[in-house]
């Protein structure tokens, strides 16, 4: 509260906070894990914190654990989420048939039906994750924030040495599954440099073209100044 007054909590534990997540998996190792174990030991799951997927092998079997994990979860004065619980079509190559839902999100990842090329470099559709709108959101703000094109006291390998924990961690995490998407959504760093080289050197100052060829030539050249230049491999197959 903005006056410092306590609030007590009568359920649930505040959005982002240290607790939650040791909360979640504490509470639901008994309330979902072992109950899944149990109840249900032909269907796999993941789960993080309150975050859980269950790899149904049938319509039937999908329709069915809902229902039975709401029921449990009463018993457990839990609820499933509304909006985030629903049944996902995991449509590919092999699974040709037609549903409205047909991607998710988790961790950060965004799952769906995605162009593939197999080790002959003939295409198919594959089930595959790839970095999420909502996460490549928040690494555009964050690059916004850093407002590199401003920062035309340092010099590019300043700047490269005081965003590369981020860039690094970025790329290796998000840039593991169909690192294309995650190329695509890191596009932005490059028009940042391109506007602190306009900024930095007179020469470039009304040449647009003169400053994409010469960062172009930067990339050929140092391909590991930053992380998102030669951590990236070719899309994933």
């Amino acid at each position: 509260m903005p006056d410092g007054t306590l609030v007590s909590r009568e359920r649930g534990t505040p959005q982002g906070s240290v607790i939650s997540p040791a909360l979640a998996n504490l509470f639901l190792h008994y309330a979902f894990d072992r109950w899944m174990q149990r109840e249900h030991p032909d269907i796999p799951f993941e789960r993080y914190a309150d975050d859980v997927i269950c790899h149904c092998r049938s319509e039937a079997q999908a329709l069915e654990l809902p229902q039975a994990l709401e029921q449990r979860f009463a018993e457990c004065r839990l609820r499933l989420h509304p909006q985030k619980t629903k049944i996902v079509y995991r449509k590919d190559a092999n699974r040709p048939g037609e549903n409205p839902a047909r991607t998710f999100d988790f961790l950060g990842y965004t799952f769906r039906p995605r162009a593939a090329s197999n080790r002959t470099g003939k295409r198919f559709v594959s089930f595959l994750p790839a970095v999420s709108s909502t996460a490549a959101k928040r690494m555009r703000r964050s690059v916004r924030r850093w407002r590199l094109h401003r920062r035309n006291d340092l010099e590019l390998q300043d700047i490269a040495s005081w965003v590369r924990p981020v860039l690094t961690g970025w790329v290796r995490y998000y840039g593991r599954f169909y690192p294309s998407k995650l190329r695509a959504e890191l596009r932005t760093i490059d028009a940042f440099i391109a506007r602190w080289a306009v900024r930095k050197y007179k020469r470039f100052r009304g040449h647009t073209e003169a400053v994409w060829a010469w960062l172009r030539a930067l990339k050929r050249r140092t391909p590991n100044l930053f992380a998102h230049w030669s951590g990236l491999e070719p899309a994933a197959g």
